[in-house]
């Protein structure tokens, strides 16, 4: 060790230093890496609260009660617009009066409505895009092998030196 050694005062000073200088550094622009970890470990703790959250789902009286209320939309606008087909074969007079009531709805009331019912669908068609299990087709996969070696000769006359 020369005269810059026997200045600074050897391999631990260096080292204390350095880390002097780091942290110095580190209040002017924080780690990439430290926030990057705190990042992943809020994430973490994020998932496991929602995991513990559905760990044990309730199945009581009410829960069934709201899940079959969930399920009643879609068949209901279903079979009730085919309802309205039949409804105005049946009697097209009353069928034209209801309408002509409809005709009186303001505007806004429909677009709330619009927004309603899409956000309802949207929200379920989300759901179900998010939770979808990806399923791999037959033949690709961990399941299929690599072609003999034999097959290739540009690397089979490699291997020989040829």
């Amino acid at each position: 060790m020369g005269v810059i050694g026997k200045l600074i005062g050897g391999p631990a000073a260096v080292s204390a230093l350095g880390e002097a200088t780091r942290g110095v550094a580190e209040v002017f622009v924080p780690s990439a890496t430290k926030r990057m970890e705190l990042s992943a470990e809020a994430q973490m703790a994020a998932l496991r609260q929602l995991g513990e959250e559905y760990e044990n789902p309730s199945v009581g009286w009410f829960d069934r009660l709201v899940n079959g209320l969930n399920r009643l939309p879609r068949p209901l606008l279903a079979f009730g617009t085919i309802g309205l087909f039949v409804y105005a074969m049946m009697d097209p007079l009353a069928f034209a009066q209801r309408m002509v009531g409809l005709n009186a709805v303001p505007d806004p009331l429909w677009w709330l409505l619009g927004a309603v019912v899409a956000f309802y669908f949207g929200a379920r068609e989300t759901h179900y895009f998010r939770n979808r299990t990806v399923r791999m087709p037959q033949g690709l996969g961990a399941t299929e092998t690599a072609a003999p070696e034999e097959d290739n000769p540009a690397l089979a006359d490699w291997r020989t030196g040829g």
